[in-house]
């Protein structure tokens, strides 16, 4: 009789009739057998190494901006911005030269750098790793949950010396779904780590590109101000000589001086800001980039779309806040299923090591059972109804996440075309303003030499000339890091930086 039960036991917890979900194809008869042996106890490990972007944009977006919520900004004197910004930049024309290696770095591939060390995507990328390992931590549930261990008898007993070994196995017949339900919430988090793992990498690529950027607006001033310097210092050097031949005052040389000392703070204070942005720049690569040529191709400002709007399903902060929605919702039918009943067929096998079995009173005898179990945890002081609550707060929310990812998103387009627009308009201004201070001080040059001006006029308008040159290209590389937040914020980044299909410290994007 216990022969026949043991066998019945086996049959039951065959791995054919438990999970054909994640049985393979059968090749031959001796990988069968290892795939089946191998699916019994675990499930597959979860492949995490891709993100699908198809599969987290797949969401239902119920806020439909209406035209006057998303205004189109106009452009005075050209077709797009980046007609504007390239005729104002002549070293920003076409595309820059291949990368010579030890003199020049592309931005393309100073973004694939920074994404190959930051630890940040690394901490991500483990993050889903980790999220992957609980889903497989959920699908085991599908499997047999079998344990056992010996016990002794009584202590206190005059059997105290008696070893049993304990074998028992259970298997979920029914639960109303609820592993289903914790699997499908193990899984939107993975979705979540995915999404976070996007934001990690368009954050460092904005960081790279807007540093990049903003080293080339600091490398621009600086030669500026060293152009001031010497024009200021040429206008110091007239004085002088004008003083020495008793044709102008002697005050003239110091006034001359005073402004040349101001220009020469100005220029330190430039170079600060460049050597900070290098030094940033620095932290992000990992090496020194003060030697290098650094490029921003004409393709970013001319591919930026800053007069389309945005699909908030490729942005990754609205990818996140909605399969933030979803897990909330997954959490709150998992609660609501907890209260369920289960159904478990359950099996065990004793065996007296030594002094008799106490389930069949035998001298070292053998007993096996089989049973069927319904549980329920249908009351626990009210906690269930309490994690619904909490549950049900969690997904209002998660919905008013969501809203919040929407509108700032919606405030930061309609800043960065404002400020965009603004920047156009102050630079055709102050390329007129240049223009005429140049004039200027031409005038002033002929009637400082005729005695009816003096050298504070001269050097006004030599500040004036390079004041302008020092606006014009602070607003033209206002536009560049307007151009490339923007991309950042509406998820344009894998796109524009050949993101796409490369692997990032393992990990690999898919559109």
């Amino acid at each position: 009789m216990n022969f026949i039960k043991s066998k019945i036991w086996l049959l039951l917890f065959s791995p054919l009739s438990l999970s054909p979900a994640y049985a393979d194809s059968v090749k031959n008869p001796l990988s069968s057998v290892k795939n089946n042996l191998q699916q019994l106890f675990s499930p597959p490990p979860t492949q995490v190494n891709q993100v699908s972007i198809n599969s987290l944009s797949k969401f239902d977006w119920d806020i439909t901006p209406k035209q006057d919520q998303l205004p189109m900004v106009t452009l005075a004197n050209a077709t797009n911005t980046a007609d504007l910004v390239t005729t104002q930049n002549q070293n920003f024309q076409g595309s820059r030269q291949s990368l010579i290696a030890g003199n020049e770095l592309g931005l393309f591939e100073a973004i694939h750098q920074a994404l190959q060390r930051r630890p940040e995507i690394t901490q991500s990328i483990a993050n889903i790793a980790g999220q992957g390992a609980n889903i497989d931590v959920a699908k085991a549930q599908y499997f047999p949950q079998i344990s056992g261990g010996v016990s002794t008898a009584d202590l206190t007993t005059g059997e105290r010396g008696r070893q049993l070994l304990n074998l028992s196995a259970t298997q979920v017949l029914y639960d109303f779904g609820k592993i289903k339900t914790s699997v499908n919430l193990e899984e939107a988090r993975l979705l979540k780590a995915q999404a976070e793992t996007l934001v990690s990498v368009d954050d460092i690529a904005y960081q790279t590109a807007s540093t990049i950027a903003n080293i080339n607006r600091y490398q621009e001033i600086v030669k500026i101000a060293e152009q001031q310097i010497k024009g200021v210092a040429r206008i110091a050097e007239i004085a002088n000589l004008r003083a020495k031949a008793g044709i102008s005052s002697q005050a003239d040389p110091i006034q001359a001086q005073s402004i040349l000392e101001a220009a020469q703070s100005n220029l330190l204070t430039q170079q600060t800001q460049l050597k900070q942005y290098q030094q940033r720049l620095q932290t992000l690569l990992g090496y020194d980039v003060t030697t290098l040529n650094l490029n921003i191709p004409d393709t970013v400002i001319r591919n930026a779309g800053l007069y389309t709007d945005p699909s908030f399903n490729q942005i990754p902060k609205m990818m996140s806040a909605q399969v933030g929605v979803q897990i909330a919702a997954l959490d709150k039918e998992r609660t609501k299923r907890s209260s369920y009943p289960t159904l478990n067929i359950k099996g065990s096998l004793s065996q007296a090591l030594n002094g008799k079995n106490p389930n069949n009173n035998e001298d070292d005898g053998l007993y096996s059972s089989i049973m069927l179990e319904a549980s329920s945890d249908f009351f626990q002081g009210g906690a269930n109804r309490a994690r619904q609550r909490s549950a049900s707060y969690a997904e209002q929310a998660a919905k008013a996440e969501v809203n919040m990812v929407y509108l700032d998103v919606l405030e930061q387009v309609r800043s960065i075309r404002e400020q965009v627009e603004n920047k156009q308009k102050q630079m055709e201004v102050l390329s007129l303003r240049k223009n005429t201070t140049a004039r200027t001080k031409e005038l002033y040059q002929e009637q400082y030499k005729l005695g009816t001006r003096t050298v504070v006029d001269l050097l006004n308008a030599e500040q004036s000339i390079h004041s302008a040159a020092q606006e014009i290209e602070n607003a033209r590389y206002d536009i560049y890091t307007g151009l490339i937040q923007y991309i950042y914020v509406t998820g344009h980044s894998r796109d524009i930086y050949h993101l796409n299909h490369t692997s990032i410290q393992g990990f690999e994007i898919l559109p």
